[in-house]
């Protein structure tokens, strides 16, 4: 019983002291200094599981149409993912070298991630990422879904692809937002 009263006492001293720590101000924010391993370990975990729970989105087309991958490409570039995310061909943003954590190559992890969890990601960003919600500027699922397209196609494509996909079209405007 005394043993038991001990693990109780250490876990609530424990707990009081981990709160000092985070609530007090001893734990930097600053995107200078490495995260605590267990507290990179959590939010890696935690934000993986949350994908895994709620990605159940499924295409309403198919993703292997040209078209539709050759759209995704030119919204990837004029959203700006290519500034975090680079591109095939295309170098990343100078400042996504400061971002913390750091924004995934996409052309490394599309192959890992379903089509549905590469939607619900841009659908609706990620917490303390700095990846933004795609919802909450108001673009709509079909554009999401291009983009999904050529992000599950980004590992084959090639930088000549690419810049013939994102090429302005002769009245100047990015294939994708043709009228």
């Amino acid at each position: 019983m005394r043993f038991l009263a001990l693990i109780g006492a250490l876990a609530i001293v424990g707990a009081i002291v981990a709160s000092i720590y985070f609530f007090g101000g001893y734990y930097s924010v600053s995107a200078v200094e490495p995260q605590l391993g267990i507290v990179d370990w959590t939010l890696v975990h935690i934000r993986t599981a949350s994908i895994e729970k709620h990605a159940v989105d499924a295409p309403p087309s198919s993703l292997d149409d040209p078209a539709v991958v050759r759209a995704g490409a030119s919204a990837f570039a004029a959203r700006g993912c290519v500034n975090c995310h680079g591109a095939p061909g295309a170098k990343w943003a100078k400042f996504s070298e400061g971002l913390r954590p750091d924004p995934p190559d996409l052309g490394e992890v599309a192959k890992y991630l379903t089509p549905a969890q590469v939607f619900w990601v841009i659908k609706n960003g990620i917490n303390m990422t700095g990846m933004p919600s795609f919802e909450r500027i108001k673009i709509g699922d079909e554009e999401t879904w291009s983009i999904v397209a050529f992000v599950k196609k980004l590992p084959n494509v090639t930088p000549e692809q690419y810049s013939t996909w994102t090429a302005p079209t002769s009245n100047g405007t990015p294939p994708a937002q043709k009228q």
